[in-house]
């Protein structure tokens, strides 16, 4: 096209009408010129009829970082989308609303009797699901059962909210996420309290969703946002849900310790890491000591003390770290005492915790080798001045509050890397392979009550739960609810 042409056309495309109205001549003219004027009145237009500004409402928890503005920097959670299911909440009592239950202890304290002998049937099947591999557990509360599951065709890391009834779906909350087969995906247990639940994903992402609805309320990513790193085998830690805050351990540079807002999010506090100690598979541990809330977390290299109020590390000790992987939680006992266990020939060790003036300080009282006790996944359970666990070589075993053996499970009684709780005095703890065992949780002798077969599938490792007299257990790709009460 001429010079000419494009001048001519140029000027016709603009409103003539606005034109004359500046005072613009509209005959043809020299290109230099009408290229001035078109700038001129293109601005001059855009500024009268550009739209009004559009305000959008800043949701704390929902915002993206910097960083994140970029696809590859993206929240997932933030790009999550939630799905109702047909499953309606049971009018249903009980609640284990947490990792090792409502005091983190895995002791159920309800009035509820339990069954002390199983019939050939027993203990009943009152629903089963499907789910993805991994070893996650539930928390249940108000009729309703939660499950962080992964779901592989989708890639998508999926908060699940089940009936207590009948274990159908009331809703899910999935988000993408791409995670690869290594001994099963997901395996945290969420934390649910009146209004929220948040459940934390395999490779660290955090989403606080309505407990009733489903909606997402917030979503934290704790690799681009605090510095952690994923675990290998992936994020074990359990969140912990404290009043009004939620407790988390990204082992950051700049934040060992977490403390954010339940409703929102938003920070309250954060640990200094001076020695840049890392995220493991240990879930934090309240404690009561001295007049003070302190949360307890063995980090990679060592075990700390952190005030619940303002976050400051109160005591620290390098005395117990795990060469490959530190998986049970800190077993808080009476008196300042902390007893620890683990895996790959560590051991065990009980802390004594002091607080001298304004000061505190932490001790070694003793420490036992892993051919007496050594806790390889699951933490022990403190009961009546007694300890319970399952050992490396897989024998069910008490010890005295100084760590001496009193019993162990005996011969051709081998329980592996299963989970336990007790409650109303027993002990209800899995093999490997979905065999359950009733077990008195007395230090007389080791008293077998009852067994069934009731999942079989393998790796039965989940963290069981029990509200009700309603018993959740899972092997690594079902779930089942059980009766387990007196009738």
């Amino acid at each position: 096209m001429q010079t000419g042409s494009i001048q001519q056309a140029t000027v016709e495309a603009l409103n003539r009408d606005s034109i004359k109205a500046l005072g613009f001549d509209t005959r043809p003219w020299p290109m230099p010129a009408a290229l001035a004027v078109v700038a001129v009145v293109a601005g001059v237009l855009w500024f009268i009829h550009k739209p009004a500004a559009v305000l959008v409402l800043r949701v704390p928890g929902t915002d993206r970082g910097p960083e994140s503005e970029s696809g590859s920097g993206s929240n997932p959670v933030l790009e999550g989308k939630l799905i109702p299911g047909e499953g309606q909440a049971a009018n249903l009592p009980g609640a284990w609303t947490r990792f090792r239950g409502s005091e983190a202890d895995a002791v159920g304290k309800e009035a509820v009797r339990l069954t002390r002998t199983w019939q050939a049937s027993e203990p009943r099947e009152l629903w089963g699901i499907d789910v993805g591999e991994g070893y996650a557990g539930a928390a249940i509360l108000n009729g309703r059962v939660y499950v962080m599951d992964y779901d592989s065709a989708k890639k998508q890391d999926a908060l699940r909210c089940l009936s207590l009834a009948d274990g159908r779906e009331i809703w899910r909350y999935t988000y993408p996420v791409s995670v690869k087969r290594n001994h099963g995906m997901s395996r945290t247990v969420a934390a649910v309290s009146g209004k929220y639940v948040v459940a934390l994903g395999p490779k660290c992402h955090v989403l606080c969703a309505n407990a009733i609805t489903g909606e997402m309320r917030w979503g934290l990513d704790l690799v681009r946002q605090y510095g952690a790193a994923v675990p290998p085998w992936y994020c074990g830690q359990c969140p912990l849900i404290d009043g009004d805050a939620v407790i988390l351990a990204p082992g950051g540079k700049d934040a060992l310790l977490l403390s954010v807002a339940l409703d929102t999010g938003k920070p309250i506090w954060q640990t200094a890491n001076p020695h840049n100690w890392k995220m493991t598979h240990s879930s934090i541990m309240p404690m009561e000591f001295s007049g003070e809330r302190i949360y307890v977390y063995c980090a990679n290299n060592g075990v700390v003390g952190v005030s619940a109020k303002d976050g400051a590390l109160l005591w620290e000790t390098p005395e117990w770290k795990i060469s490959i992987a530190t998986v049970p939680s800190p077993l808080i006992l009476d008196g300042g005492r902390i007893f620890l266990s683990g895996g790959y020939n560590a051991g065990s060790v009980m802390l004594q915790v002091k607080k001298i003036d304004d000061r505190f300080s932490v001790q070694t009282l003793f420490r036992i080798g892993p051919e007496v006790f050594g806790a390889t996944q699951h933490t022990p359970i403190f009961y009546k001045d007694y300890l319970y666990g399952v050992r490396a070589d897989g024998k069910f075993v008490c010890l005295n509050i100084e760590g001496k053996v009193i019993w162990t499970s005996g011969a051709g009684q081998q329980f592996g890397l299963g989970s336990f709780l007790l409650a109303d005095g027993l002990v209800f703890a899995m093999n490997d392979s979905g065999l359950l065992r009733l077990i008195e949780a007395s230090p007389d002798h080791y008293n077998l009550l009852a067994q069934s077969q009731v999942l079989k599938g393998r790796e039965s490792w989940g963290p069981l739960a029990l509200a009700g007299g309603r018993f959740i257990a899972r092997d690594f790709t079902r779930m089942v609810c059980l009766d387990v009460s007196q009738h």
